[in-house]
C-alpha cells in the first residue's frame, strides 16, 4: 500500500463522519483538502528523491478563494521548485481543490517553522554535519546493485575498472583518480562500486557536482560556511560524479579547490568522474585541472563488439530469468543488437529492454525486420545522420517557425513548445551531454534542458497528438522521409 493510500485509510472514517448523508468523498475533495494527502501524492508521482530533497521543505500556510499560500526556507529552493515542479504540484493540488489556479510562495526561515537543526543535532552528535545531514541521508546512498562483480569488463573499460578496484582495496597511490567517458559508459557504476567496498570501514561521501553546488549555495544563504567546510573536509573518501557541472561557477570552484587540497593533505582518497579529460574541461580553473591531471587519469571508451556481446548476453539472461514464462530472445537478435548499437552501454541495455518488452506485449519474439523498427532510433545506421542542426531544421519546418525564433530568448507559447520538442528529440536521438545540448540552443543552462525533456515526457503521457507528432518528427529526422501511418511505432 502506497503512502497516499495509508493516509486515506486513516483519514476517511474521520472525513465521512463529518459529511452529510447525501455527500460523498468526491464532493468533499472539491471543497477542501488535507496537505498530508498532497505531500503523499507529490512523493508518489514525482519520486521520493525529488520529494525528500526539495518538496518536503514546502509547508502549507493558508488557502484562499483561488490560490494557496505555501512556504519554503530559501529563495533558492523556491526558484528551483517553481522552475521545475510548479505545474505538477498545481495539478496534484487541483485534484483535491479544483478551484485553485495558482500557488504563491513565502520565504520563511527554517528557524521560524520547523526546528530542523535541533532535530538533526540530536540524530548523531558525534558527526559534525548539522543541516546537511538530511541531504546526506537522501543523496549519499550507495546503490547495492552497482558493484564490481556485476560490472562487465572489456578492452574499452579494463584500465578504469582495474584502477577503481585498486583504489577500493586501499592499495593504490592513485589520488586523485579521474575517470572520464561519454554518457552511459559506466562511470557512475565504478564510483558506486568503490563507495560500496569502502563504506564499511570509512566515512564515504558520494555526491554529484550539482548536489555539491546546491549544498554550497545553501550554506552561503544560511551563513554557515564553517559547517559546510567541516562536513566535506572530514570525509575519508570523496566521490564526485560529473565534475564538469561546476563549469563557470567561480565561487564554488574556489571552495572545491580548498576542499580538494584539505582532503589530500589529510590523506583522504578522492575519485572524480567527468565527460571529458581534465585539459578539455571548459571554464574550470587551471589549478583545479592541474590537480586532476596530477593523479591517475583513465578513460572509458565506447564498447567494442566483444564487450557489447557480453553485455547483451548478460542482460538478456537476466531478463529471461525474470520473465521465464515469456519467449526467449534469439541468438540472432542478440548478435544484431550487439553489432548495430555502437553507442553507449546504456543504449545497449535500453535496446534489450525494448525487445523484451515487445515480446511480452505481443507474445512473440520480434523477427529481424520488427527488431529494426523497434530499435530504429538507436540503430547506428541512423545515428551518423542525426545532428542537432538537422533536428532543429526539421522541427522548425514542422511547426512553421524560423530557426532564429526557436533559438531566441522569447517565451511565447508558439515558440516554447517547438523549442522543448527539439531539445527532447536531441536528448533521445543523440549522445550529446546536457551542457552540449544547452550550448547548441543559445547557451541555455543544463537545468533548462532537463526541464524541457521532462515537460515533453509529461505531455506525451496525456496527449496522443504529442506522441503522434514526436513519432512523425523522429521518422523525418532518422530517415528524412514523410511519416507513413502504417509504419510500426512504439
Amino acid at each position: 500500500m502506497c503512502i497516499r493510500d495509508r493516509v486515506l485509510t486513516d483519514l476517511l472514517p474521520k472525513v465521512m463522519n463529518k459529511l452529510p448523508n447525501n455527500q460523498n468523498i468526491e464532493n468533499f475533495k472539491s471543497e477542501s483538502f488535507d496537505w498530508r494527502l498532497v505531500q503523499a501524492d507529490m512523493r508518489d508521482k514525482l519520486g521520493s528523491e525529488v520529494y525528500e530533497s526539495w518538496l518536503k521543505k514546502i509547508s502549507f500556510i493558508e488557502e484562499f478563494n483561488n490560490y494557496i499560500l505555501l512556504s519554503v526556507p530559501t529563495r533558492f529552493i523556491r526558484d528551483w521548485i517553481t522552475s521545475r515542479y510548479l505545474d505538477q504540484i498545481l495539478q496534484i493540488i487541483k485534484t483535491y481543490k479544483k478551484d485553485i489556479v495558482r500557488i504563491e510562495f513565502r520565504i520563511v526561515e527554517q528557524d521560524d517553522s520547523v526546528k530542523t537543526d535541533d532535530v538533526l543535532e540530536e540524530v548523531n552528535l558525534k558527526e559534525n554535519v548539522s543541516f546537511i545531514k538530511d541531504s546526506y541521508l537522501q543523496y549519499n546512498r550507495i546503490d547495492p546493485n552497482k558493484r564490481f562483480d556485476n560490472f562487465i569488463t572489456g578492452s574499452s573499460n579494463k584500465l578504469a575498472y582495474e584502477a577503481s578496484l585498486k583504489v577500493s582495496e586501499n592499495i593504490s597511490h592513485y589520488n586523485p583518480l579521474y575517470i572520464y567517458g561519454g554518457v552511459g559508459m559506466g562511470k557512475t557504476h565504478l564510483l558506486n562500486s568503490i563507495g560500496f567496498e569502502l563504506k564499511k570501514n570509512n566515512k564515504v561521501m558520494f555526491i554529484s557536482a550539482e548536489r555539491f553546488m546546491y549544498q554550497f549555495v545553501k550554506s552561503i544563504k544560511s551563513n554557515d560556511m564553517v559547517k559546510f567546510k567541516e562536513y566535506f573536509r572530514n570525509t575519508d573518501i570523496l566521490l564526485i560524479d560529473d565534475i564538469q557541472f561546476i563549469s563557470g561557477k567561480e565561487a564554488m570552484q574556489e571552495e572545491f579547490f580548498h576542499t580538494f587540497n584539505a582532503l589530500l593533505d589529510k590523506g583522504s582518497q578522492i575519485i572524480v568522474s567527468a565527460d571529458r579529460p581534465p585539459n578539455k574541461l571548459s571554464r574550470i580553473q587551471e589549478r583545479i585541472k592541474s590537480r586532476f591531471s596530477g593523479g591517475l587519469v583513465v578513460d572509458i571508451q565506447k564498447p567494442d563488439l566483444e564487450l557489447r556481446k557480453k553485455i547483451v548476453q548478460k542482460k538478456t539472461e537476466e531478463l529471461n530469468s525474470i520473465y521465464s514464462d515469456q519467449l526467449q530472445i534469439s541468438k540472432d537478435i542478440q548478435d544484431f543488437i550487439s553489432t548495430e548499437i555502437k553507442g553507449s552501454i546504456r543504449e545497449l541495455v535500453g535496446a534489450i529492454n525494448r525487445v523484451v518488452s515487445f515480446s511480452r506485449i505481443y507474445e512473440k519474439v520480434p523477427n529481424l525486420s520488427e527488431t529494426k523498427v523497434v530499435l530504429k532510433d538507436l540503430l547506428n545506421l541512423s545515428e551518423n545522420k542525426v545532428t542537432i542542426d538537422l533536428i532543429q531544421t526539421v522541427v522548425c519546418k514542422f511547426f512553421k517557425i524560423s530557426k532564429n525564433e526557436m533559438l531566441s530568448s522569447r517565451r511565447s507559447r508558439y515558440l516554447v513548445r517547438p523549442r522543448q520538442t527539439a531539445i527532447y528529440l536531441t536528448k533521445i536521438l543523440t549522445s550529446k551531454s546536457l551542457p552540449e545540448i544547452g550550448r547548441e540552443f543559445s547557451n541555455r543552462d543544463h537545468t533548462t534542458i532537463i526541464h524541457s525533456v521532462k515537460t515533453i515526457e509529461r505531455i506525451k503521457e496525456k496527449d496522443p497528438d504529442m506522441v503522434d507528432n514526436i513519432n512523425k518528427l523522429k521518422n523525418q529526422i532518422l530517415y528524412q522521409e514523410v511519416f507513413f501511418q502504417n509504419e510500426l511505432t512504439i
